[in-house]
Parts: C-alpha cells; sequence; structure tokens
C-alpha cells in the first residue's frame, strides 16, 4: 500500500514536469515570432529615399481632376422674371338682340372671321310684317295731317274775318299739331322695326376665332339667353397679363421712359420660347396681399403659339450690360469668408480668390471685383481642392496661363 502511494506521487510530479516544459517551449516560440516580425515590418531607409513601391506612391501630393473655363467679357442681358397668364385681346359673346327662330348659320366651329362677317340670321318675317303695319299706320297719320292743316289755313281767314272765335281757332292748330306728333311717332316706329330687321343677321362685332357652337339651326333665341351663339376670340394681338415683385416697378417705369422693353414668353417648364412682344403698360396699384404688381405685354402671336388662359412664364429684357466680366455660375463658391472661387495657375495648382458677384443670369454670373479677364477658373471638382492643390484639367477645357476661350456651357453674348 506504501509503495502504490509512493509511484503515485512520482508520477503525479514527473507529469507536472513535462507540462512545464511544454509551456516554456511554447513561450519560446511565441517570443521568437514576435522578435521576426518586428524585423520584417522595420522601414527600408534605402527604398524610402528613393520613394519607391507603392506605398512611397500613395504618400505623395494627389493631383485632382477638374473642369475649368475662361473668366470673360461678354455683354449680359438682365431679365425680369414673372408668371402670367395669357388673355383674349377682346372676347366677345355673340348674342341675338331680339326673339326669334334661328333660320341659317354661315359659319364653322374653329373659323376665323373678320368684323362685319355674316354669322346667322334670325327668322326676319315677323318684323318684316311689323314694318309693314308701321308704314301703313304712318300713312293714314300723314293723310290726317294733311287735312289738318288744309282746316288751319281756312281757319285762319274765318277768323280775320270774325266768323269764329279764337277758341275754335286754337283748337284746330291744336289737332294739327298733335297729328304731327303722331307722324313723327309713327316714323319712329318703321325706324324701330327697320333696326330690328338689321339685328336679324347677326354679323362679327370683331375679327377672331369662333370658338364652339352654342346653339342649332332651327331654335328659338332670345335676347335674354346667357350663354348666346358662340363666342369670338381676338388671338392675334394677344395679351399676357403678369406679375413682378412691387421692388421691381420702379426700375421697369424707369426703363420703359426710354422705349419699347421687348418680354418673351415662355413655356410652362420654363424651357421653350413661344412668342415675343412688347411690354404695353404697367398696372396702378400694388396687389397688399402678395407685395406685386401686375404688367400687362402685347404679342402679336402670328403663329397661333399662345392661346386664351394658358400659363406662361414671362422674361422681362429690363437692358443690356455692356463689356461685363463674367464666370460660369458653377464656378462660384460661398462659405464662412464669403463668395470665392478657385483659380488655376500657370504651374497647374489651385489658387482660392475672393470675389464680389453682380448678378447671375442663366448659367453666367458677372464679378465686380477678384478676376481679371482671361485667368482660369474651376466649375467642377471644387469639394476636393485646397490652395496649392495639383490639379489635371480635363479633355477639352482650356490651358492655364492662355488667354481666350469661351465660358464653358454659356451661350454666346447679344
Amino acid at each position: 500500500m506504501a509503495e502504490f502511494k509512493r509511484r503515485k506521487t512520482q508520477a503525479r510530479g514527473e507529469s507536472s514536469r513535462r507540462l512545464l516544459t511544454h509551456s516554456f517551449r511554447m513561450f519560446v516560440l511565441a517570443l521568437l515570432a514576435v522578435v521576426l516580425a518586428g524585423c520584417n515590418n522595420s522601414p527600408n531607409p534605402q527604398a524610402a529615399s528613393k520613394g519607391g513601391g507603392r506605398k512611397g506612391q500613395q504618400r505623395g501630393p494627389m493631383t485632382v481632376s477638374v473642369a475649368v473655363a475662361r473668366a470673360e467679357t461678354r455683354d449680359v442681358p438682365v431679365y425680369l422674371q414673372g408668371l402670367g397668364s395669357v388673355e383674349a385681346f377682346n372676347t366677345v359673346v355673340v348674342k341675338s338682340r331680339l326673339d326669334g327662330q334661328l333660320v341659317e348659320i354661315n359659319f364653322k366651329e374653329g373659323q376665323e372671321v373678320k368684323k362685319g362677317d355674316l354669322l346667322a340670321v334670325v327668322d326676319p318675317r315677323p318684323y318684316e310684317v311689323a314694318l309693314h303695319q308701321a308704314e301703313a299706320t304712318l300713312y293714314k297719320d300723314k293723310s290726317a295731317l294733311a287735312d289738318a292743316k288744309l282746316n288751319y289755313e281756312r281757319f285762319q281767314g274765318l277768323y280775320k274775318q270774325g266768323i269764329i272765335p279764337q277758341q275754335q281757332f286754337d283748337t284746330q292748330k291744336s289737332l294739327m299739331d298733335q297729328l304731327e306728333g303722331s307722324v313723327r311717332a309713327d316714323q319712329a316706329n318703321i325706324d324701330n322695326v327697320k333696326l330690328n330687321l338689321v339685328y336679324t343677321r347677326i354679323t362679327a362685332p370683331v375679327s377672331g376665332r369662333i370658338g364652339l357652337r352654342q346653339v342649332d339651326i332651327g331654335n328659338m333665341v332670345h335676347a335674354s339667353d346667357p350663354n348666346g351663339l358662340l363666342v369670338i376670340t381676338q388671338l392675334h394681338p394677344i395679351a399676357v397679363v403678369f406679375t413682378l415683385p412691387e421692388d421691381n416697378l420702379p426700375s421697369v417705369a424707369q426703363h420703359m421712359r426710354k422705349g419699347a422693353l421687348e418680354t418673351d414668353a415662355y413655356s410652362r417648364d420654363d424651357q421653350t420660347r413661344l412668342a415675343t412682344g412688347k411690354l404695353l403698360t404697367i398696372d396702378n396699384q400694388i396687389d397688399p396681399s402678395t407685395g406685386t404688381g401686375k404688367l400687362k405685354a402685347v404679342f402679336d402671336n402670328t403663329e397661333r403659339a399662345l392661346w386664351p388662359n394658358q400659363f406662361v412664364n414671362v422674361h422681362l429684357l429690363l437692358e443690356v450690360k455692356k463689356n461685363t466680366l463674367v464666370v460660369p455660375a458653377a464656378a462660384i463658391q460661398r462659405g464662412p469668408q464669403g463668395t470665392y472661387v478657385y483659380t488655376v495657375k500657370s504651374d497647374k495648382t489651385a489658387d482660392m480668390r475672393k470675389v464680389t458677384i453682380g448678378f447671375t443670369e442663366g448659367n453666367l454670373t458677372t464679378l465686380a471685383e477678384g478676376l481679371q479677364v482671361g485667368e482660369t477658373v474651376v466649375t467642377d471638382g471644387q469639394d476636393k481642392l485646397q490652395p496649392g492643390s495639383k490639379v489635371e484639367i480635363r479633355s477639352g477645357g482650356p490651358a492655364p496661363g492662355t488667354n481666350g476661350g469661351q465660358a464653358e456651357g454659356a451661350e454666346p453674348g447679344q
């Protein structure tokens, strides 16, 4: 029993020594691995001095690809823009001026008519009969008037001879005057019936385009009908009423005194020019609820590009600034230090330049100060630039340090 315990204790000691020996070996191996790794990652002074390898290239200065344009002088138009709607110069609801049956229609829907053209005819027969009756009454009253005049002439001689009294003479004169009045009333009645006969022929009061027909032939028409027979709309010339902020109105009025101002009407998306006209007038009051004033422009509209109640964008040409320094609007940057642009120097490095903006028209911005004509400005890629950054100009852009060229994306000046 004692021998068994001794052997068991000896076995445990042997196992502990083996475990310690194995742990020591693992520690030594791990230490060697760390030392070797440190040796492999140590920098190579020779390679670093030569700048070789991919890592050495990544640490070098980064080149930014940019799009550029040239600062140049142009004649820049100054436009004021407003929202407007097209209004017909004249819109007439043609109605019958008397009651009767519609017996004739001489127009087609959508037809162009001129002032005075015959459009429709109302049955004239009742008014022809009324004319004959009025003429007969006139003839009867004229006969009675002629007899009264003869008697009055006889009574004049009898009254002078003292045969008839003053009262009888005056009564005859009054009768003659009454019949004179009846004749005049009969003549006025005849003129009225003749006028109604004229009204049976409905003519165009203005030149224009006929809309959809409101009444068919054979129907009874009345002077009190609310819808009328048809609507004539004058399409050329045509008007556009638009609004501008009240702060712009004094400037517009000042330029109007120098001459008529050109006005362009553009489509709903403000991309297509529909017609060109002239500013006619400014309204005589400002809308206090919106702070805007109404203006009216007139367009020839010979091509029928404008229709009544059409929504349009109006561009009012206020003036043209001559020989103004401009750059593309995309070149303008804004920051805590104000407005600035990035310029490209002759060594192809970027330089930040503070500028003062005049105004922006379309994709061009005028500059009051900060740049000179011919300098190259960056129009795309500014988010990656810093002063002194190396730049690479994209193909198609002007080379820095050269003169000439046209601002990128700009239309030729007027």
